[in-house]
């Protein structure tokens, strides 16, 4: 049984690399998740691999199933996820094309179904959400990125918010001061729903572009394409150097 999922972003819709088991389609309470589950082996290691914008990338991320997809891997018995995400760069040092672990979040979306805890109670519930990521996995893709000379940062806030649009330089200046390092528009409530599931979860962020404001021009389709595929070589070398030790 894979009790280790990897959860694809923006860039990463399928795994090369992937020795393809099997896929499964899993019914939940909430809905079909993004698309069928994908049981294999990568680098040694049985995972399953679930793309969160479809195997097409067609869903936009206010549309994401996140209950569903978080269900489903509880579910078929997943126990960590190590969620790949496309961000853009706020903070001097977070450039396109590096990498980030970050270990805060600040949630600016609004309008997405983000408990499982809200019909048939027999209690108020409440999850402890002081530090939005286990750091005993954040630390193996630290120390995974180390053992590879990968240009990774090692903290970080991220900042949520809703697309699908991209943000305004004044949003971004917004997001600095209240302490964001970088932005993207999935982390959350994929983070807290994987915390009211029980379930080991970091984030590897993959800066695609500037944010707003931050660079000269606009921003690109082209030019996030370019880092993702630089940056996405960098996440398959860390995968390869942490997940058979998961």
């Amino acid at each position: 049984m894979a009790e280790v999922a990897i959860i694809g972003g923006t860039g990463l819709s399928s795994i090369s690399n992937l020795e393809l088991k099997g896929k499964e389609v899993v019914s939940t309470p909430y809905g079909p998740p993004s698309a069928a589950l994908r049981r294999g082996v990568l680098f040694g290691q049985e995972v399953v691999f679930l793309p969160r914008h479809g195997s097409a990338h067609t869903i936009p991320p206010h549309k994401v199933n996140f209950r569903a997809n978080l269900w489903a891997l509880k579910n078929i018995g997943v126990k960590r996820v190590i969620a790949v995400a496309a961000v853009g760069g706020i903070r001097s040092d977070m450039a396109p094309g590096r990498l980030v672990f970050p270990n805060q979040v600040v949630d600016y979306t609004w309008g997405r179904p983000s408990t499982l805890f809200e019909a048939d109670l027999s209690t108020v519930t409440h999850i402890d959400f002081t530090y939005p990521y286990t750091e005993t996995l954040r630390q193996k893709l630290i120390e995974g990125a180390r053992n590879n000379q990968l240009d990774a940062v090692e903290d970080g806030t991220y900042g949520a918010t809703q697309g699908p649009r991209l943000e305004t330089a004044a949003e971004i200046n917004r997001l600095e001061r209240d302490g964001c390092d970088i932005v993207g528009m999935t982390g959350m409530p994929e983070a807290a729903l994987a915390r009211e599931l029980e379930m080991e979860y970091a984030t590897c962020a993959v800066v695609a572009n500037w944010a707003a404001g931050r660079a000269p021009g606009t921003i690109t389709m082209k030019a996030i394409d370019k880092n993702l595929k630089s940056g996405m070589e960098k996440v398959k070398i860390l995968l390869a150097a942490i997940l058979p030790d998961l």
